[in-house]
């Protein structure tokens, strides 16, 4: 009873204490210098609406961030932060009601897709401030780090969410997207505020040592043998679920198929979305898919709540899903995609993913599921390839090929020793690898280019007039893309980097290249943007797996070959 009682009451101390120096540093984090007050005059910051204001501090849009912390049910951090989740979504529900009775109205199709598109993707940011808001209810001391990464990420993934429901109006006519835009104008505050809470508190926390703290909270209880408070390096994070648990216990995942999918009758099922379609939903147990060779021509949809799926081929070059949707035939680019991911912790493995339309937006692959893995697969289009959309994806020894932004998006990315291909473009076209679209600064989405080849098809080496190719322009403000310790070939311009419009994003955007080999990684003739960053092998150890992901228990358990720092040389 004793040793339970003190257990909590260290828990508590070391929670209060975080928290505590959380609000120090918050309120320091955008503070003017003090200035001397003149005898009698009052101090600002005094009780409930001064705590507001302090925890206000480090965000972009302070009037809408204290209004939202008025129906707090304390002034405790743990109160105000789950306030300000309560906010986000009544606001995003406020705007999906509104939003439908635009659809009554639609005449243009792509509009009222576009309204398809919000509905589905700020249901998802709802999702995702609702089990933050969870997740703040029950902070694990033991694994805070985790947690906060976990949180970030999941706000992160709100924002480029409801980026995607106003960016699916692009193509659109009438004053629909104008009005969507405006209904999320404050919600896009809130979700911008609340990402700014919890990176402050990341931010904070990083800075700690836990082990110091632990050994002092242990003398307040009372001493006696050490405890462990905070859990072993090698212990399983307190919220994996159960099965992942047994997994991690067991070593990488065996393949072994829960579903075979053959063209020619000799497997339980003809296509892959049959088989698919059989998984339990927010099934804890894996579900492998093994798909013979063949040729299928369908869109295959592992949807929300369809978790622990494996897509397993006999190789790239011998199992390939294909097909040809695009947005000038009338599909936004969301929905465009030959295999859209959202389940959490999918793999695919030893396969190939196309899309063959050429003239247009067109997606291989979308995931906007957390802890995608993908090993010697073959992503093979043209614009928008791969659509890393949001949370945190691995790819390792795969293949991805197109011509402009074909890899795009907001997710926390990381491509260790893949092959990049650069292909021949339409006439007047130039290639861009990368569109990297981080709406916030304090957002934690990346593009991380390690290792392997960025090179291009023979058909555009051989192309007359010549193409041009770059290795990336910044499609949102905050646009951030690293390539390091990869061969970069001659394809590429000397400048490296191309603009996306003007000068936007110019100033705000974070690109580096460090330790890259290959003709085209000379950095002499590089654009001088204020956003291109000189890299340091210091900087560029942050962007290694182990910096990027916080934690990649996700990842070794699939078993799959995997480096956490950086590459052996």
């Amino acid at each position: 009873m004793a040793d339970t009682r003190n257990k909590f009451t260290a828990a508590a101390a070391l929670a209060f204490l975080l928290l505590a120096a959380f609000m120090i540093s918050a309120a320091h984090a955008q503070d003017p210098p003090k200035e001397d007050k003149k005898e009698g005059e009052k101090t600002e910051g005094g009780g409930e609406s001064g705590t507001a204001s302090k925890f206000c501090a480090s965000t972009d849009y302070k009037e809408t961030c204290q209004k939202s912390l008025e129906k707090a049910n304390g002034t405790q951090p743990k109160d105000l932060i789950k306030a300000a989740f309560d906010a986000s979504v009544t606001e995003l529900e406020g705007a999906i009601k509104n939003s439908e009775a635009f659809k009554t109205v639609q005449s243009d199709p792509l509009t009222e897709k576009a309204l398809a598109v919000c509905e589905e993707v700020l249901n998802i940011a709802i999702d995702d401030l609702r089990r933050s808001f969870d997740k703040v209810d029950a902070l694990d001391t033991g694994k805070l780090k985790d947690n906060i990464a976990d949180l970030r990420n999941w706000l992160s993934a709100t924002i480029a969410h409801k980026e995607t429901c106003i960016d699916a109006f692009d193509n659109t006519t009438g004053e629909t997207g104008a009005k969507v835009r405006d209904l999320l104008k404050t919600s896009g505050e809130l979700l911008s505020n609340g990402l700014a809470m919890i990176s402050q508190l990341q931010k904070f926390v990083s800075s700690i040592d836990f082990g110091k703290i632990a050994d002092g909270i242990k003398g307040l209880t009372g001493g006696g043998e050490k405890r462990q408070l905070l859990s072993n390096e090698e212990e399983v994070p307190d919220f994996v679920d159960v099965h992942a648990r047994r997994l991690m216990s067991a070593g990488p995942v065996t393949l072994k198929p829960d579903a075979t999918v053959a063209q020619d009758g000799s497997g339980q099922f003809k296509t892959i979305s049959e088989a698919i379609a059989t998984v339990p939903l927010k099934s804890t147990k894996p579900f492998v898919v093994f798909v013979k060779a063949g040729l299928y021509k369908e869109y295959v949809v592992v949807p929300k709540g369809m978790n622990n799926v494996a897509i397993v081929g006999e190789g790239p070059d011998k199992t390939r899903i294909t097909g040809d949707k695009c947005v000038k035939g009338g599909t936004p680019t969301f929905q465009s995609a030959t295999l859209t991911v959202t389940g959490e912790s999918f793999m695919a493995k030893d396969i190939a993913v196309e899309n063959t339309a050429p003239e247009s937006q067109a997606v291989a692959l979308r995931i906007n599921g957390d802890m995608g893995v993908f090993q010697n697969v073959h992503l093979d289009g043209f614009q928008d390839t791969l659509y890393s959309h949001s949370y945190k994806q691995f790819y390792r020894d795969c293949r991805i090929s197109g011509t402009i932004d074909f890899i795009f998006g907001d997710a926390k990315t990381i491509l260790q020793n893949c092959e990049i291909v650069v292909r021949k473009p339409l006439p007047n076209q130039a290639c861009m690898v990368t569109a990297q679209g981080r709406k916030d600064k304090k957002g934690d989405g990346v593009i991380v280019i390690q290792g392997g080849t960025i090179i291009a098809e023979k058909a555009f080496i051989e192309a007359n007039p010549p193409h041009e190719a770059f290795l990336g322009r910044p499609w949102k403000e905050f646009s951030r893309t690293i390539i390091m310790q990869a061969n970069i070939d001659a394809c590429i311009q000397p400048t490296g980097w191309s603009p996306w419009m003007g000068t936007f994003a110019l100033n705000t955007l974070y690109y580096g290249e460090w330790a890259n080999t290959g003709p085209g990684a000379d950095l002499s003739k590089r654009v001088k943007w204020k956003g291109i960053k000189k890299m340091t092998a210091e900087i560029a150890a942050g962007f290694t797996a182990q910096k990027v992901f916080v934690y990649d228990d996700w990842i070794k358990k699939t078993g799959v070959p995997y480096e956490p720092g950086m590459l052996p040389k």
